[in-house]
């Protein structure tokens, strides 16, 4: 019986690997972004049950966003502890591994190619736990979105995948990240490639829809279908209300704008000690909660009883202020704290306060209150991101109601353009900027980053010593090589490439001036010495022909153009290459594969031009 084919693991995930290389890899990213988005949704939904196990066990109603029938001492010294705890953690925790959430997530995309460190995805879980539990104002998006990426990536990680193919990976857990969590795949998917990505493609959307999806469908198996927020029937009673929604849409976005200033105090607070901090940020909290228990935690079942009508006005501005200035002043106290959940909630209470003034304006045409309540959560959530079109699809889905877009794009867009214009405030996780654009948002940079070097790398090379015979080099070009690659003597002297073409064009001279002089001895008297050669000491060059010692060749005196190159790995994208290029101001790379130092092999070389073409011809 003829035995069938065995398959090698290692030579498929190899193919696996270069396949991912290039940017025309959809099936495969597709393939990772199920992956991807069923491991993140077991991870939120494990997230979320830590959660509903702590209300069962801290709260009376067993829920963990109860802060209402709890004592006023007790709520009030919950945040206390909690900032304590988290306090506790981050001292016994190196400053590098203190960075949590979506800032965290796009500083890694940023900077590092979408690798994450496992002390931070460790001290998320901690943190996200610990804050909502705790009673600080703080929500689960961002522990799901930073928890998804993170594990997503990792997962990329430990297969050595290349590093375009990671930048996917994170996309496809922070989508999925915020289905698990909202119960809104598209919403998801928008938040990813608008807030994270910052990009919209073909090959990037496709994995990332697939990773939303499965994220959701992991939830819903658990949850159920229902969206986290449930959402009465709402509709524009008239379009006399769109004047007031106007106005409604600029005062969310005053509020936006000064969410984010506050929040941004941070580097005016950084040099009070820790403990100071931590402590500013529970007490106020505390402070506020003896009175107001609705400003702890994500407040969802606050925003609940808002679209239902239920909450008096002065609970709304607790909520619409109180807890603005307390989750904008957690964050700038340095508690690395969830803030699209609180943003919701405050979006949610300031758009139904100005529901009940237009109420009170326009007594028979006014819209409910419960209207301008979901135009001010997706107003506020617009605002402070930056990200309208994200805002737009969480209220689409929220509702189920298409007829709530028109008066929602409206209401958006007055408020981002508010917070943006009249209060000069950016998105609330770009923080960093490069000659007025965040390196996610420079067209050169994406495209170089969607590509790792071996899609580009020119394989043809040889390797040699720095000395050889005329025949080692002329085996050297036999496979018709394009660089020839010059080892030195020691590591600390950069690998030289030298051009094929100029070795084979200094070798046929040589050929041409040994025939030459072939022909001249052989005209000359046989035994007479060549006048040149009368008079002086003979050459090694000629003392070793004498002997019969092949003559050797210095390939670094050979007339031709020679670049100094630097290494770089073969998981590494176009973008690490170029920056590697410009920071070591040199011309060329060679690509270094295997992880053993003694180990390595050179798989090609990439040069400042092959960038350059493929980003005019391929990219």
């Amino acid at each position: 019986m003829p035995r069938l084919p065995r398959f090698d693991v290692g030579q498929g995930l190899e193919r696996f690997r270069h396949q991912l290389a290039n940017v025309d890899a959809l099936p495969q990213l597709c393939v990772l972004g199920v992956v991807a988005g069923v491991l993140t949704g077991v991870l939120m939904v494990g997230f979320r049950s830590l959660l509903e196990l702590g209300g069962l066990w801290l709260f009376p109603a067993d829920s963990p966003e109860a802060f209402e029938p709890i004592t006023p001492a007790l709520r009030s010294l919950m945040p206390l502890g909690a900032a304590l705890l988290i306090g506790l953690w981050m001292r016994s925790t190196p400053q590098a591994g203190r960075q949590v959430g979506v800032i965290h997530v796009i500083d890694r995309l940023t900077y590092h190619q979408g690798r994450f460190p496992l002390r931070n995805w460790l001290t998320q879980w901690v943190v996200g736990l610990i804050s909502v539990l705790g009673g600080l104002s703080a929500g689960r998006e961002g522990p799901a979105i930073h928890l998804g990426a993170a594990a997503s990536s990792g997962l990329g990680q430990r297969l050595r995948l290349p590093h375009n193919s990671l930048r996917v990976l994170v996309a496809c857990g922070t989508a999925a990240g915020i289905a698990a969590s909202f119960n809104t795949p598209i919403a998801g998917v928008i938040f990813a490639m608008e807030v994270v990505m910052m990009e919209y493609t073909i090959i990037g959307f496709m994995p990332v829809i697939l990773a939303s999806t499965m994220g959701a469908v992991v939830a819903q198996m658990v949850y159920g279908p229902d969206p986290a927020i449930f959402v009465p029937d709402l509709h524009l009673n008239s379009l006399l209300d769109l004047p007031w929604i106007i106005v409604s849409g600029l005062v969310i976005g005053l509020l936006a704008g000064l969410f984010v200033r506050v929040s941004r105090l941070g580097e005016r607070l950084e040099p009070l000690p820790m403990a100071l901090r931590f402590l500013m940020a529970g007490g106020a909290v505390a402070v506020v909660a003896w009175w107001y228990p609705q400003v702890q935690g994500m407040g969802y079942d606050t925003l609940q009883a808002t679209l239902s009508g239920s909450v008096a006005v002065d609970v709304l501005i607790a909520v619409a202020v109180g807890k603005l200035l307390l989750t904008a002043g957690t964050v700038a106290c340095g508690i690395p704290v969830s803030i699209i959940g609180p943003v919701l909630v405050i979006g949610g209470a300031a758009g139904a306060l100005c529901g009940m003034a237009g109420h009170w304006l326009l007594p028979i045409e006014a819209s409910d209150p419960a209207l301008f309540a979901m135009l001010g959560m997706a107003a506020m959530m617009g605002a402070v991101l930056q990200a309208p079109l994200a805002a737009l699809m969480a209220l689409l889905e929220l509702t189920h109601n298409p007829n709530i877009i028109l008066p929602g794009m409206l209401a958006v867009v007055i408020s981002c353009l508010t917070a943006r214009q009249l209060c000069r405030c950016g998105g609330f996780f770009l923080s960093v900027k490069r000659q007025g654009l965040h390196p996610l948002q420079q067209p050169l940079m994406q495209a170089l980053s969607r590509v790792s070097v071996p899609a580009v790398m020119d394989r043809r090379l040889e390797r040699t010593q720095r000395m050889v015979t005329q025949a080692k080099a002329r085996a050297l070009l036999t496979s018709e090589p394009v660089w020839i690659l010059i080892e030195r003597s020691s590591d600390e002297k950069p690998i030289l490439a030298l051009k094929a073409a100029d070795l084979a064009r200094w070798l046929t001279v040589q050929e041409e001036a040994v025939l030459e002089e072939k022909e001249s001895e052989e005209s000359s008297v046989e035994g007479e010495v060549p006048n040149d050669r009368q008079g002086r000491k003979e050459t090694p060059k000629e003392r070793s022909r004498d002997k019969g010692d092949p003559p050797m060749i210095d390939l670094l005196e050979i007339p031709g153009e020679r670049l100094e190159l630097a290494p770089i790995g073969l998981q590494a994208t176009l973008s690490e290459a170029f920056n590697k290029l410009n920071d070591s101001m040199l011309d060329a790379l060679y690509v270094e594969h295997g992880h053993r130092p003694k180990q390595k092999r050179i798989s090609g070389i990439i040069t400042r031009g092959d960038i350059e073409r493929f980003y005019r011809v391929g990219g």
